[in-house]
């Protein structure tokens, strides 16, 4: 009974009883039915408070869902600096990649993060050229499936100081420059060409 309270005070944010259950005998790694880790759950739910006690436990940040997801990849969807900030104590590992094949920044790129990939760039560098089963690198998602707008030009220009290649086409031949040209993102494309996209 005490991984089934441990999983619900995780997934809730419950750090009392996160502790409580601990205390109590509950197995740091429990899964659920979907084979989520408590600190899986805390990092998708954003319950930093909930996380640290667990990463201060010693729960593995890389541990892997059905959906072969880890606490750390999914910082990368919910964008959250301070579940990432509370997470690198534990020592995640940021080349692993998604079902997608993506680590998390290509993610975070896609939707908008920018503040959340200024700080991954920062605290758990990674490959920032890796691209996913699309074919498509962290910059090329924000240009694909973002709308030009601040927070993704503010994402190119980390990625490309960072050391991007922005003249890298997606699994189809297509470059960042020609989709933000096919896009109508001006302001995307005369960034993209300031950093040497042709």
């Amino acid at each position: 009974m005490n991984d089934e309270e441990l999983l619900v005070a995780a997934a809730k944010g419950d750090a009392a009883g996160v502790r409580d259950a601990l205390q109590g005998g509950a197995a740091l790694e429990a899964r659920d039915s979907r084979g989520r880790t408590p600190l899986l759950l805390a990092a998708a739910a954003d319950h930093v408070e909930s996380a640290e006690v667990l990463v201060k436990a010693g729960a593995d940040p890389d541990a892997r869902d059905f959906q072969r997801d880890t606490a750390f990849l999914v910082t990368g969807s919910t964008g959250s600096v301070a579940m990432l900030r509370a997470l690198l104590p534990a020592g995640p590992d940021p080349s692993l990649t998604n079902r997608h094949g993506e680590v998390a920044l290509i993610p975070a790129c896609a939707r908008g993060h920018a503040a959340y990939v200024r700080e991954v760039l920062r605290l758990a560098p990674m490959e920032v050229d890796h691209a996913g089963r699309s074919g498509r690198t962290g910059l090329l998602e924000a240009i694909v499936s973002g709308d030009g707008s601040r927070p993704y030009r503010e994402i190119v220009r980390l990625l490309a100081e960072a050391g991007a290649d922005v003249n890298l086409a997606d699994g189809d031949g297509v470059s960042a420059l020609r989709h933000a040209l096919d896009a109508g993102q001006e302001e995307m494309a005369a960034l993209l060409r300031d950093h040497g996209a042709r």
